[in-house]
């Protein structure tokens, strides 16, 4: 009599909870509820009554063993006692700890059949395989879009939410994801954990070293159907080909211009804002471009990473080595519509073109003057201010040009 009055009192206690929880959530499968309420009678001492199921609010998830709900409660303490012997990480489950160590090791005994990859965990092999058979199972509800595997489908819904539930501490910007927010906090902290085994360069994020790996190698596996070019990661050569589709979906409210691709908006819609989040550690410039900020950064390193092949010359930047290049052939790819000259250069085209559009960009601060090209007006400022900085090596006359010091010298 008295272990019935037990039950019962226990029932209403659940009963209780159930309708006082905000989100009751129950089990989704039949066995997971038994499992999970022998073990809450078992903790207590009574047996349950047969042919009865009660909803437990206490967890928000259900296990398939006891030994699974132990583990899980140890994760909403802080305790972690299983400590790695090469590193300084803790863990809160021995399995944890025992899949950690497996970094440290390098090994990968888990191998695909169908290909050479190997993996250090059984999942991720499972994962890797579903790969080869194209299978898709997690479909969006809202599009067409359907995903290897469960969390890119939660990721991908939170485009149609907008929801950005994980805001940085330090600045205004917010995340779908937890994981986007813990590599965007990096670029505030500067840490850069992924060395390159073969040069210097470090990075703050493990997908950012994997491709610049590439690089060493030299594999380019993602060949372009319909031009010559190839790519070392899939990310550039899917960017790529919406290139020659032609397609530019991303327009800028506050101008004409489109992109291609939204991180070119974003890029451009700095012109508007005058933001300039790059700055340099070593002066007080800043840029609105990260290949700009690179670029400066190489003035006072005195790096030039780009060296030409058929001479000693030496560029801080890939297109000012193209530029030189066609020095060494005397290529004039860039030919004028509406005359018979040609250029090495598309920006020397352009400025020639303003000869036959009749555009003035440069005038005379101090007259009435106009000119199509900024050398002209510098050379004509020379005039005004009489500045003579040629200077001849065989006597004391010097120029205000260099043309005419040339046609001195040669008398």
């Amino acid at each position: 009599m008295e272990e019935k009055i037990k039950i019962q009192s226990l029932k209403m206690k659940l009963k209780e909870e159930i309708e006082t929880y905000e989100e009751p959530i129950g089990f989704t499968g039949g066995k997971n509820l038994i499992k999970h309420e022998k073990l809450y009678f078992m903790e207590h001492q009574i047996t349950p009554t047969e042919g009865k199921t009660y909803q437990y609010s206490q967890y928000d998830k259900a296990f398939s063993q006891n030994i699974s709900i132990n583990a899980h409660q140890e994760t909403h303490t802080e305790e972690k006692p299983y400590k790695c012997s090469q590193c300084d990480k803790t863990f809160s489950h021995k399995g944890n700890l025992k899949t950690h160590q497996i970094k440290h090791t390098g090994e990968k005994p888990y191998k695909c059949s169908q290909c050479d990859k190997t993996f250090s965990h059984k999942g991720n092999l499972k994962t890797h395989q579903i790969k080869h058979t194209g299978e898709k199972p997690y479909k969006c509800s809202q599009c067409d879009k359907a995903f290897l595997l469960k969390h890119h489908l939660i990721i991908h819904q939170n485009t149609h939410t907008g929801e950005k539930p994980y805001q940085c501490s330090q600045c205004d910007k917010a995340f779908s994801q937890s994981g986007s927010l813990k590599t965007h906090q990096k670029t505030h902290t500067g840490e850069k954990p992924y060395q390159c085994s073969q040069c210097d360069k470090a990075f703050s994020h493990k997908h950012n070293l994997r491709r610049h790996q590439k690089r060493h190698t030299g594999q380019k596996p993602f060949q372009c159907s319909q031009c010559d070019k190839a790519f070392s990661c899939k990310y550039y050569f899917i960017k790529h080909q919406i290139t020659h589709s032609g397609e530019k979906p991303y327009q800028c409210s506050q101008c004409d211009k489109a992109f291609s691709h939204n991180s070119g908006l974003k890029t451009h819609k700095r012109i508007h804002t005058g933001e300039k989040p790059y700055q340099c550690s070593q002066c007080d410039k800043a840029f609105s471009y990260k290949h700009a900020h690179i670029n400066h950064q190489r003035t006072h390193t005195g790096e030039k990473p780009y060296q030409c092949s058929h001479c000693d010359k030496a560029f801080i930047q890939k297109g000012n080595l193209i530029s030189h290049q066609i020095t060494h052939t005397g290529e004039k790819p860039f030919q004028c519509s509406q005359c018979d000259k040609a250029f090495s250069l598309n920006k020397h085209l352009k400025i020639h073109q303003k000869i036959h559009t009749g555009e003035i960009l440069y005038q005379c601060s101090q007259c009435d003057k106009v000119f199509s090209y900024k050398h002209n007006l510098r050379d004509h400022h020379r005039t005004l201010t009489v500045e003579k900085t040629y200077q001849c090596s065989q006597c004391d006359k010097s120029f205000s040009h260099n043309i005419s010091l040339k046609t001195y010298q040669k008398t």
